[in-house]
């Protein structure tokens, strides 16, 4: 997104009260205080009304009142609409139906009708004549895409009548772009070993690229490839695609107004509450981030924030975003504690302390310890007000062992540091996949759900933290470590797995990158595999983990390192938080 079409929400954003020159190491807050005193505009009517909002309402009802009665409408319009693709044996207009949804971000509200319709349609089996346009490209893609983003494994045959004698796509295909876009996206969908999907990735690509090159394109399907040739559409944070294709979906021929009226309505009533999440959440990281007194440490609550935002956006998942956001911060505060300013005995002592995890234990550390010691340990315990009642001391055992093994291996990572050591690949992952926080930030949140979201399987699960929750962790430090190579580390971090890879192989640092980014296309590679692998009722626990994974390429899209510097997305979150949606 340009400068230019963030410019009046960027109006009057503040910069942080502690003066760039006591940050340490990291660039100010670029937001500073102004989530606090943010003060949205009335909402308006869009599309082809010019009308307030409050013009549409009876007398003394307030906008959100209305709002809420007008989506409870709607929904039940959608819901019917479910009921006749059913009815009629629809499945391409009801597969559709769900892409618009989810591209939408309301398909949180028809989970059930969407779970029984693409079960039905995979049910019908997976030969094409079992799907109407049989010949389209796009249909076929979409329709092989959300199906295997839902769990579902659809075998690549479905290909085959696209393809020429050499086994190459049909050339004809270069003109049916729309159709080539789609490919693309379904392609990203491939496990392990699959060479039919490698061949449509480059070749839709190539000629996606082309049309792009010479101004072939037309809006909003120019945008739309834009944005998946940056970032393939399942990798693509779900609520940046709502932001963009909430817009571009009324240009797009047969759109379905009703639908796009509930996402405007839906999406304005949520953000309502992400502001005001926001606001608390600043208000709580200011008083903190003053408490601990730690200038050397990241001064960042918004960007967290964000991330939270991108896993679980919805209202009813509120608290859980608030303890995720608190926790990731603590982490932070933990985390550059240990790279960028303790002596290795420091971080021995504050580790030796956590272990204890007893307040009494402050005592034995360094003055400026101390309070970040207290604010840890109180606000970890405090977890357990919002626990569900079952198995809560259960959870709070497993989330304070969870934290002191990630001390363990912050300490792990001083001490390599320390000793100019280049640890191998192999270590890393056994050590640095972890430190990412990826795997335990993953576990409490589905702690926080409760069993009536997440079940007591999913939740087992991810505690012992499987292959798709490693390969998570794994693209998180393979992404991080190229963002840091290519800007240069902090004086006191630990090697870099490019740095390990150039050892191991003798190889350049391009060669390395290069190497990495292959290691990242195959960690996604056997995430999709396992969405397909495991049960239907982990799906909801498997989404979350795919979406985290996802907000990983938005942190660290072309070596941008958002957590770390706040400006690399500053218009992204402007764009997320800011951008009016009139309704």
């Amino acid at each position: 997104m340009s400068a230019s079409k963030v410019a009046d929400a960027n109006q009057g954003i503040g910069e942080t009260t502690v003066p760039a020159a006591v940050c340490g190491p990291f660039e100010p807050c670029v937001w500073g205080d102004f989530f606090v005193a943010y003060t949205p505009p009335p909402l308006q009517a869009g599309g082809h009304a010019s009308r307030s909002i409050h013009w549409q309402m009876p007398n003394a009802t307030r906008p959100e009142e209305w709002m809420r009665g007008r989506v409870e409408q709607l929904k039940w319009e959608v819901r019917r609409m479910f009921q006749a693709g059913n009815a009629m044996d629809l499945p391409d207009d009801t597969v559709t139906l769900v892409d618009a949804l989810e591209r939408l971000g309301v398909d949180n509200h028809f989970r059930e009708e969407i779970d029984v319709a693409l079960s039905r349609i995979h049910g019908d089996g997976e030969d094409d004549t079992d799907v109407g346009s049989s010949h389209n490209l796009h249909a076929v893609a979409l329709r092989f895409c959300l199906l295997r983003q839902h769990g579902f494994w659809v075998p690549t045959d479905v290909f085959d009548k696209f393809r020429d004698g050499m086994r190459g796509f049909n050339a004809e295909l270069r003109h049916n772009p729309r159709g080539l876009l789609t490919l693309y996206n379904a392609a990203h969908m491939a496990v392990p070993g699959e060479a039919v999907l490698d061949d449509a990735m480059a070749f839709a690509r190539r000629h996606l690229e082309a049309d792009a090159a010479r101004g072939k394109l037309r809006s909003p399907l120019a945008e739309q490839v834009c944005r998946a040739l940056e970032t393939p559409g399942p990798r693509f944070m779900r609520r940046l695609e709502t932001m963009h294709y909430i817009t571009e979906y009324e240009r797009e021929e047969g759109h379905n107004a009703t639908v796009l009226e509930l996402a405007r309505l839906d999406l304005n009533l949520v953000r309502s509450l992400h502001l005001k999440e926001l606001r608390s959440l600043t208000l709580w990281w200011r008083n903190l981030y003053n408490d601990v007194k730690l200038p050397y440490a990241r001064d960042r609550i918004v960007e967290p924030y964000f991330y939270a935002c991108g896993i679980f956006h919805e209202e009813e998942n509120s608290h859980i975003r608030i303890v995720f956001t608190k926790v990731f911060v603590l982490l932070g505060l933990m985390d550059d504690t240990y790279d960028v300013h303790a002596t290795l005995e420091e971080c021995q002592m504050l580790n030796e302390a956590i272990q204890r995890w007893d307040e009494t234990a402050a005592t034995s550390l360094p003055k400026y310890m101390r309070m970040l010691y207290i604010k840890t340990l109180r606000n970890i315990n405090g977890i357990e007000d919002i626990l569900e009642p079952f198995e809560k001391y259960r959870m709070m055992a497993y989330i304070q062992k969870q934290y002191k093994l990630q001390s363990n291996n912050y300490l792990q990572e001083a001490k390599w540091s320390n000793g100019k050591h280049i640890p191998s690949l192999k270590e890393h992952a056994d050590v640095t996949l972890m430190s990412t926080g990826l795997p335990f930030l993953f576990s409490l949140a589905l702690m926080a759900a409760g069993q009536v979201v997440v079940t007591k399987e999913s939740l087992e699960w991810a505690l012992s933290v499987p292959t798709m929750v490693r390969a998570s962790g794994e693209i998180g430090r393979l992404l991080n470590d190229i963002s840091s190579y290519k800007r240069g580390k902090n004086k006191n971090d630990v090697a870099s797995t490019v740095e390990s890879y150039m050892k191991e192989h003798g190889a350049t640092g391009e060669e390395a990158m290069a190497a990495i980014k292959t290691m990242v296309e195959q960690a996604w590679r056997r995430i999709n595999g396992a969405c397909m692998e495991l049960g239907r009722t982990m799906q909801p626990a498997l989404q979350w983990l795919v979406a985290m994974t996802r907000m990983l390429e938005v942190f660290y899209l072309h070596g941008r390192d958002g957590l770390t510097y706040g400006y690399d997305i500053k218009e992204i979150v402007a764009f997320l938080f800011l951008k009016q949606v009139p309704v």
